[in-house]
């Protein structure tokens, strides 16, 4: 799958006017993520980056069409619970006009699990994830070496949970992790953990990494996280 590099890359620093974009952080659900602090460790960037922040802990907030139009990126940290049909077809609506939307972990692909709409616009749902955390190394394919949001990364280890996912083939995936094989798998497998993809004039950025504060600690992690939002931007 090739990787969508169109439009400027997400430069952090690059010296964007204050306040010259907006972005909406969108945070709830199991607290076992801690989607407060998760997302606060992002906001000072998404600040130093132009953008005016704003918090809800509502889903509300995806029914509010003048507020999601006039918002350049939506980073959601919800893990599980219930989405509507309105306050779905809202946050579809408006990445398909433009406004981006990015997250990592369970906070955006273990969202609204029964929603099938919801799923389409990720494109990816968390199935399962071994139990425990695991040493592991996230692989970042050679060819992506200009990609904005992994260009210049090489692969790294983490010690984390691993998520098997059900992926679309229209994702474009940026990073993978393994599998192998086990009393489950018959072989081992290549699953992929970090995608963008494009949704009408939006874009989206997908990372499954990110189940504990400390995974930020890992320079990687951090810095994919937060080119990928910035790319996701309108």
């Amino acid at each position: 799958m090739t990787p969508h590099t169109s439009g400027p890359p997400p430069t952090p620093g690059s010296g964007s006017a204050p306040g010259s974009r907006r972005a909406l952080v969108v945070r709830g659900g199991w607290e076992g993520h801690e989607p407060v602090r998760t997302t606060d460790l992002f906001l000072p960037f998404l600040r130093e980056n132009g953008f005016t922040v704003e918090t809800a802990d509502t889903l509300d907030v995806y029914t509010d069409t003048a507020l999601l139009a006039a918002t350049d990126l939506v980073v959601q940290c919800w893990t599980m619970g219930e989405i509507s049909a309105e306050q779905c077809a809202g946050l579809t609506a408006a990445v398909r006009a433009g406004t981006g939307l990015g997250g990592w972990h369970g906070g955006i692909v273990d969202s609204f699990r029964g929603s099938v709409d919801y799923q389409l616009l990720t494109g990816g749902q968390f199935l399962m994830h071994p139990p425990g955390f695991a040493d592991h190394t996230v692989r970042i394919p050679p060819e992506l070496a200009d990609h904005p949001v992994v260009g210049g990364l090489a692969d790294f280890d983490v010690h984390t949970e691993r998520y098997w996912t059900a992926t679309d083939p229209l994702i474009d995936v940026l990073a993978t992790i393994g599998f192998e094989a086990d009393e489950h798998r018959s072989r081992p497998v290549t699953m992929p953990a970090v995608w963008t993809r494009n949704w009408g004039a939006g874009r989206v950025f997908v990372s499954t990494i990110g189940h504990k504060m400390d995974d930020f600690d890992v320079p990687e992690v951090r810095t994919l996280t937060e080119r990928g939002l910035l790319w996701a931007s309108r």
